[in-house]
């Protein structure tokens, strides 16, 4: 082989390829200071790298132990590379190269089964002069295509994830490496051996099955190291919001405890006060009377608490209650909670919580001040307890998972909290229910008769 066709079709295509996919894992990791000048002069540095690795890969790069030396030491200096322009833990940085290395090798070999298929019907024989112009089109708007499949398939939720690692997630980098890397190379290295004039091009059909075959087997490989990558990460951002959910719910178990003394003592503030202004009203001016007066009903507002037939459930609707009258908003509550001691004090106040304040989050902000309501009934029903919630909001809900996320203003807007909502009513056999329609937000949760009882 020519040492210049090895440094440009070869080291270089590869180098190339692999850095897109190096792009599209990094898409959301940390950039350091001076990215970009970080970025070209390592670039430089490994095209000069490529030189030298060209100049061994005449040697050694026709056996498989050979060429996996090589594009180990391209691999590993261009990981280098990459740490050097983000600022990320060295394990993070192994990881996303890693699985760009497997997609790399994924789009690869699906090209080769496609490739190898023509070769075989001898579509080629007809570029005759042009072969190396219209195979170079073809692979590269296939390189196109197939990358960003691979990336709306795999590395997009990969990727937004590669945050969440630990030392599982190293030795799950290290094996899509070595799985990726010794699979492909040992494969590549026999089908050039066996290949007749150009590479890929058999004679025996025997020779043209094992080699697409042996493509299938390494598409495989690939994509189970793709979704071993995803799984694993999944696994690992359920795992802590289940553990962030479990703190939120502990603190919500402190929260009540706190909001019960407070407005327990507040109370007694106010009965206090209420019989001194009732003593003073008899000695004073009739002015004054009518100041007492008005101060009576401030006073009241503090006085009034709702009853639910639940005392962790008056604390909390008691709470929200006197937040709303400070800030303008109409809360409606008519709520039975009798049946709703199946629930620990922590699930309870956690689950009404994240559901009011979500309400807040949206009516807060309304211009129209008619709109300020929030609707909360629980009610028994037949068989079923229902908890269901309305209010309205401003902009346009969408929907993933079944969870409304916003498209606009306050992404936190039922985000993680409807979450929390939906793994209390699951852990208590309960079935949430969201919509929208006409900015109105319809919340329900029912649960069936069994635990209400």
């Amino acid at each position: 082989m020519d040492y210049w066709f090895v440094y440009r079709g070869i080291i270089l295509e590869f180098l190339v390829e692999l850095y897109v996919f190096y792009a599209l894992c990094t898409r959301s990791l940390n950039r350091r200071p001076q990215f970009w000048l970080r970025a070209v002069l390592g670039g430089v540095g490994m095209l000069a790298l490529g030189l030298v690795v060209a100049f061994a890969y005449l040697s050694i790069g026709t056996s498989a132990l050979g060429r996996i030396a090589l594009y180990l030491l391209l691999f590993a200096v261009s990981t280098a590379h990459v740490a050097l322009c983000f600022e990320e833990e060295y394990s993070s940085i192994l990881l996303c190269c890693s699985i760009a290395y497997a997609a790399q090798n994924l789009v690869y070999k699906l090209f080769l089964v496609f490739f190898t298929a023509i070769e075989s019907m001898r579509w080629t024989d007809a570029w005759g002069d042009s072969f190396d112009l219209i195979y170079h089109i073809v692979y590269y708007a296939f390189f196109a295509l197939a990358a960003l499949c691979a990336y709306r398939l795999f590395l997009k939720k990969i990727t937004r994830m590669t945050a969440r690692l630990n030392r599982n997630m190293l030795r799950l980098s290290l094996l899509t490496l070595l799985v990726t890397l010794v699979i492909c190379s040992f494969q590549d290295v026999a089908a050039m051996r066996l290949s007749v004039g150009r590479e890929n091009h058999f004679e025996q059909v025997d020779l043209l099955i094992l080699r697409q075959t042996g493509n299938l087997l390494s598409i495989v490989a690939c994509v189970g190291v793709l979704l071993l990558a995803s799984r694993t990460l999944e696994h690992e951002e359920l795992r802590e919001e289940v553990a962030y959910l479990q703190h939120a719910i502990r603190q919500s178990e402190l929260q009540y405890e706190i909001s019960k003394d407070t407005i327990g003592m507040i109370n007694i503030k106010c009965h206090d006060m209420k019989y001194k202004l009732a003593s003073l009203v008899g000695q004073n001016s009739e002015q004054s009377a009518a100041l007492i007066a008005d101060i009576d009903r401030t006073i009241s507002i503090y006085d009034a608490q709702i009853e639910t037939n639940n005392k962790l459930l008056n604390v909390l609707l008691t709470e929200k209650s006197l937040y709303c009258e400070q800030n303008g908003i109409n809360f409606s509550c008519m709520a039975n909670g009798e049946k709703l001691g199946f629930m620990t004090d922590g699930d309870l106040y956690c689950l009404f919580g994240n559901i009011i304040d979500n309400a807040l989050e949206a009516v807060r902000g309304l211009s129209d001040k008619e709109k300020r309501v929030i609707n909360l009934t629980v009610v028994l029903h037949g068989d079923l307890l229902i908890i269901r919630e309305d209010n309205y909001f401003d902009g346009t809900l969408s929907f993933a998972d079944r969870l409304p996320v916003t498209t606009k203003g306050d992404v936190s807007y039922h985000g993680f909290g409807m979450r929390s909502i939906r793994m209390i009513a699951n852990k208590y056999g309960g079935e949430l229910t969201v919509s929208a329609s006409d900015n109105m937000f319809h919340l329900s949760i029912v649960f069936p008769l069994q635990y209400a009882e």
